[in-house]
């Protein structure tokens, strides 16, 4: 068989092809390719040379197929067909999906917004899965892995933001939390104070320190840091058995406060920052996916919020 490299045909030719093997004459072809006679007389011979064949060969009716032609003419229907799938945008219907959506987040973000997906997905998607991963990590180094579809979080990646797009689902301030019995449960709590006291903090990736210290730190202060945790939902077992203070964002004390011995505060004036904003993450990779598409709008649609 005689080799050819593909970097030296045009592959446009193939869809002239397709309308002279099938009207078996080039006036006829250009009708139905919007193209002038010349120029499908041209792409003709280029495809004459190309196969090294004549294709087309005159008979008593005018024109029918050679030989190579004919045994061409169906695997070229096939062929032209899968270049189109390849290029068209893939489809994706939630009602018969059954892929599995990896999302990563910590415990309580998770918590958050995640449910509210699944009972869209129940109604809208009920083949499909979700895989939940809530281990502290770095779930920016997950996405651009491939190891996980979204992440949730409210801290931004630290390296290549460029791979990440990301849509807003939440703001929300911050606050104290702490347990009933502690001495600044009922008073406005002065920096001193505040200072003065025992903290503790969430670290989602494992490591420190965290971000309240490192805003302490440039003020030139420092606060007494007793212990660092990789999950939210023990944080209400801590404040009830211990005099700690946690700092969270409120949407969360609120989830994990409830029927629990617990007080939230506002932090003392001089630490009081921007409200703090929760992201939907995924790769660029994954942008125009049509499954990453429709959970994204899902996700967003339940958090009252819109993809940007």
């Amino acid at each position: 068989m005689r080799k050819v490299n593909l970097r030296s045909v045009d592959l446009n030719l193939l869809v002239v092809l397709e309308a002279l093997l099938e009207e078996k004459q080039v006036t006829k072809a250009a009708e139905k390719l919007h193209m002038s006679q010349p120029a499908v007389s041209r792409a003709l011979q280029r495809l004459r040379d190309t196969f090294a064949d004549p294709l087309l060969v005159r008979s008593v009716d005018g024109y029918d197929l050679s030989v190579r032609a004919t045994q061409i003419v169906g695997e070229l229907k096939t062929v032209l067909q899968s270049v189109s799938q390849i290029i068209s945008e893939p489809e994706f219907s939630p009602k018969t999906s059954k892929q599995i959506v990896k999302i990563a987040g910590p415990d309580l973000e998770t918590a958050l917004y995640v449910p509210d997906l699944l009972a869209v997905m129940s109604k809208q998607a009920p083949e499909m899965q979700v895989e939940l991963d809530s281990r502290p990590a770095d779930y920016f180094e997950m996405l651009s892995r491939g190891d996980i579809h979204f992440a949730i979080s409210g801290v931004p990646p630290q390296i290549a933001e460029d791979q990440f797009h990301r849509a807003l689902l939440d703001v929300t301030d911050i606050a104290l939390i702490m347990g009933q019995h502690h001495p600044l449960a009922n008073k406005a709590i002065t920096l001193d104070e505040y200072l003065s006291a025992r903290h503790a903090y969430i670290s989602i990736t494992g490591k420190g320190p965290a971000m309240m210290d490192r805003r302490l730190r440039e003020m030139g202060k420092k606060r007494n840091t007793v212990l660092r945790l990789s999950s939210f939902m023990s944080v209400p077992d801590f404040c009830e058995k211990t005099d700690l203070i946690f700092m969270l964002p409120t949407n969360l004390i609120k989830k994990i406060s409830l029927g629990r011995a617990v007080v939230s505060r506002t932090l003392p004036e001089e630490l009081i920052a921007e409200p703090f904003p929760f992201y939907l993450y995924w790769h660029a990779r994954d942008h125009y996916d049509p499954m990453h598409r429709w959970i994204k709008e899902a996700v967003l649609q339940q958090a009252g919020q819109h993809s940007v």
